[in-house]
């Protein structure tokens, strides 16, 4: 498997993360993320690749629900920053939420950069990884990612906005820490 510094540098986080919900302030949904370098479920990618992309597989469970959220994402080196783009991602062979098991093959060529997501790019401070982008998903939908990664946590902070309202997000990140796998 081909890899960059950045996966050696750990910004790709691979492994499971979880929350503390709210139990270190606000009502913060529980939540998991998987995630899964995952060059080897890509065929024809060039034999110079040096990036890595990354299954995040995304659970969020709030009023005893739990919902999952796939995503494929690309890190590439970016001079001194490194560059998370968003991929679309193909539905489950069984229509359902896909994981790095059930992913099927994809091919390369087949690939598409998400229209909506700004690539987002992160820089080192101090031993800590952090960035994120601003989005507008439509002319009135504005997402807006914000993290900080290190070996040790993963803080996220995301917000969507409709015409300028806040429909989604917290005034705190969700912070995780590494599971035990």
């Amino acid at each position: 498997m081909n890899s960059c510094a950045c996966c050696a540098a750990g910004l790709t986080i691979p492994g499971s993360w979880r929350s503390c919900g709210g139990a270190a302030g606000p009502a913060l949904p529980l939540a998991e993320h998987v995630n899964t370098v995952c060059n080897d479920k890509i065929d024809g990618l060039p034999a110079d690749f040096a990036g890595a992309f990354v299954l995040e597989e995304s659970y969020y469970t709030t009023e005893g629900k739990t919902h999952a959220s796939p995503h494929l994402f690309l890190f590439t080196e970016e001079g001194e920053a490194v560059k998370l783009t968003s991929y679309q991602l193909p539905k489950a062979a069984d229509g359902g939420a896909a994981t790095y098991e059930t992913l099927p093959p994809l091919k390369w060529e087949d690939l598409e950069i998400s229209e909506k997501f700004t690539p987002a790019l992160y820089t080192l401070h101090d031993g800590v990884w952090e960035g994120g982008s601003v989005s507008m998903f439509s002319p009135v939908l504005k997402f807006t990612l914000y993290e900080r990664f290190s070996q040790e946590s993963l803080e996220v902070a995301e917000t969507m906005e409709v015409n300028g309202k806040r429909t989604f997000g917290y005034d705190v990140p969700i912070v995780y820490r590494r599971a035990a796998d």
